[in-house]
């Protein structure tokens, strides 16, 4: 099996907000993990239908952003993921999913965070099967 050149993948929980689909929504929400001197680490939106949106959040300190958003009235829950940083190079992102789909795991979803200045992007990942996926991540 190939080798991916990667520094980790570990378990980590995102926070996932529903939210209105409403202009200045995803605005409130950083601005809310903002003021409590919360990092976000990697951060994903979109639009479900005409009147709601997901926002996932990989913060920190998830403790405090739950708490600081359920304040302000929303529902936030944490849904566990798996976070690989990998080299930030042409076709890395398509040998660490054909690693995963040779094991037969499903992606649920993913989303990368690519720095400008730098040789190593944050990838988080959900799958049907994140401790396996964990597992053949780190061969």
């Amino acid at each position: 099996k190939e080798v991916i050149n990667m520094m980790t993948a570990t378990h980590v929980k995102e926070i996932s907000i529903k939210v209105f689909n409403d202009i200045g929504v995803l605005a409130q929400l950083t601005k809310i993990v903002a003021e409590k001197g919360i990092n976000l680490l990697a951060a994903a939106a979109w639009i479900e239908d005409d009147k709601n949106g997901i926002v996932h959040l990989v913060t920190d300190d998830n403790l405090r952003a739950v708490d600081a958003l359920t304040a302000h009235s929303y529902a936030p829950e944490e849904l566990a993921s798996i976070a690989v940083e990998i080299d930030h190079k042409p076709g890395m992102l398509s040998r660490l999913c054909q690693k995963i789909g040779a094991e037969d795991i499903n992606i649920r979803y993913l989303y990368v965070s690519a720095p400008i200045n730098d040789d190593k992007c944050l990838l988080i990942v959900s799958t049907d099967d994140n401790d396996r996926a964990l597992v053949v991540l780190n061969e």
